[in-house]
This record gives C-alpha cells, sequence and structure tokens, in this order.
C-alpha cells in the first residue's frame, strides 16, 4: 500500500536471505489481508507466488509493500494516570534535602580547586 521506509529490513538489507519464520509471517498477513479485501482477488495469487519463491529480503520488498500496515505495539509504553483532572498541572514536589547538601558541596570544591590552583600560580 505504502513505500517501504529505507530503515525497513527489506530495503535496508535486501541481499540477506529470507528467514522462513519472516516467510511464515507474510504468508498470514497476507492471507489476512485478502480475507478483509485489502489485497484483490486478481493481486492475491502473484504476491503468494512472490513470497514463496523468494529467497532474500528484497526479493519480498514489494509484497511487504502492497500489504497493509502492521500494528507493532499492543500498548503504550507509559501509561500515568494521575488523579488531577486532564489539563490540570500537578503540584511540584518539594525539593530533596540531598540537593541543597549536594550544591553546597559543589561551591566549597569549587572554591578550594581555585584557591589551590592561585596558590601554585602565584
Amino acid at each position: 500500500m505504502a513505500e517501504l521506509s529505507r530503515s525497513s529490513k527489506y530495503r535496508a538489507t535486501p541481499d540477506l536471505p529470507l528467514p522462513d519464520g519472516d516467510r511464515e509471517r507474510l504468508v498470514e498477513r497476507l492471507n489476512a489481508a485478502y480475507a478483509s479485501g485489502d489485497i484483490s482477488e486478481d493481486a492475491y495469487p502473484g504476491l503468494l507466488d512472490a513470497v514463496f519463491s523468494a529467497t532474500t529480503l528484497g526479493d519480498v520488498a514489494p509484497v511487504v509493500g502492497a500489504l497493509p500496515g502492521e500494528v507493532t505495539y499492543q500498548v503504550p509504553a507509559v501509561i500515568d494516570t494521575g488523579n488531577q483532572r486532564p489539563g490540570e498541572l500537578a503540584q511540584a514536589r518539594a525539593a530533596s534535602p540531598m540537593l541543597g547538601i549536594a550544591i553546597a558541596a559543589g561551591v566549597v570544591l569549587a572554591v578550594i580547586v581555585l584557591l589551590t590552583l592561585v596558590w601554585f600560580l602565584f
């Protein structure tokens, strides 16, 4: 249906051998697309022949391009349900006391380094 992206393994590595698992998955997708009417009755046998006669990933690129897109995820990776209404901002969290200590230690260390440099340079 749509042209394959350059990052697709079928275009990026067209000379690699076609694994049997990929061939089986393409046949399943092709059968499903035919059953749902996304692939015409005239195109189906040719696409099926192309899958079975293919030896490399590049050989099946036209078949993959003819298939409808495939959902590659089940659920979004991050689901965070807050307790506020949509559009409301959450309350800011209080700063950690360790943050203040870390900043103070950094300032003290910077002063010591500067004083040491001044001492040795002059």
